[in-house]
């Protein structure tokens, strides 16, 4: 079966345009993502995408029409379709194949990945190439100390068979690193999925800088592990002379969206 072939941007028969307000704040959110990405310089002309699942049992998700680039992506522009690639909408507009095969095994198998971001970057695809893979060589890396999968590499993802490995290597990590490809991350949240990849990216520039640098010095494995859980579970019980920040996420991403309606509003639209 080609692959392409699923990706009509026909609609489903009897599709109807009507959108929740639980759908148009996940279109603004997605949008704002793809705009964050482009801004940072994260973004790869059309390739790479972000997907977002709409609330209900159908596993329907958001993703970028294909021939877009980042900065010009809107909250009306991004396509819905199904698990089986068809367009729910009637928006004349295609979906990257690779990002349905790599994006619908995702979201099917992982109920928390509600969100998945997928680049590739400079940094992130020369860590991919690495056979240590991400070391914890700084804070930014130890937040995602045992939690980062690794994929093979078999090619450009237009094999609907390799969705089946792609899951299985991911299992139940917030990251998987794509061999000789680059990375994904995924999140209960749009901003938690962009939070991920930003510090994931900036972990893989560190780490590249001091590799360049010379011998690496790293951290205890006890010290990773404690980081780790500083970063990963805010609502641990903590010490009578330590403190935690159970914030971060939400006071950042607020940020950012203020960052970007100054810099750059038209994702709303």
């Amino acid at each position: 079966m080609e692959i392409s072939a699923k990706l009509s941007p026909t609609p489903q028969q009897g599709a109807q345009p009507v959108e929740s307000e639980g759908e148009r704040q996940l279109r603004r959110e997605l949008a704002a993502c793809y705009r964050l990405i482009a801004h940072f310089r994260m973004s790869d002309l059309i390739s790479t995408h972000i997907s977002v699942r709409l609330p209900g049992p159908e596993h329907h998700f958001l993703i970028n029409p294909y021939g877009l680039m980042f900065d010009e992506i809107t909250a009306s522009s991004l396509v819905k379709i199904g698990l089986d690639g068809l367009a729910l909408d009637e928006k004349d507009a295609l979906v990257n194949p690779a990002g349905f095969v790599i994006h619908s095994a995702i979201h099917s198998a992982r109920p928390d990945a509600q969100c998945v971001l997928h680049t590739h970057t400079r940094a992130g695809c020369a860590v991919a190439a690495l056979a240590e893979g991400l070391l914890p060589v700084n804070q930014m890396s130890m937040e995602f100390y045992g939690k980062v999968a690794y994929h093979d590499y078999e090619g450009i993802a237009l094999d609907l068979n390799e969705q089946a490995r792609l899951v299985r290597d991911l299992g139940d990590k917030p990251v998987l690193i794509l061999r000789n490809h680059g990375l994904l991350t995924v999140g209960e949240t749009v901003k938690q999925a962009f939070l991920r990849m930003y510090y994931l990216e900036k972990a893989c520039d560190i780490q590249l800088a001091a590799q360049a640098a010379g011998a690496l010095r790293l951290p205890s494995v006890e010290v990773c592990r404690r980081t780790e859980r500083q970063f990963n579970e805010p609502g641990r019980e903590v010490g009578e002379q330590e403190l935690k920040d159970d914030m971060f996420i939400d006071l950042a991403w607020k940020a950012l969206l203020r960052r970007l309606d100054r810099l750059d509003p038209g994702y709303k639209l």
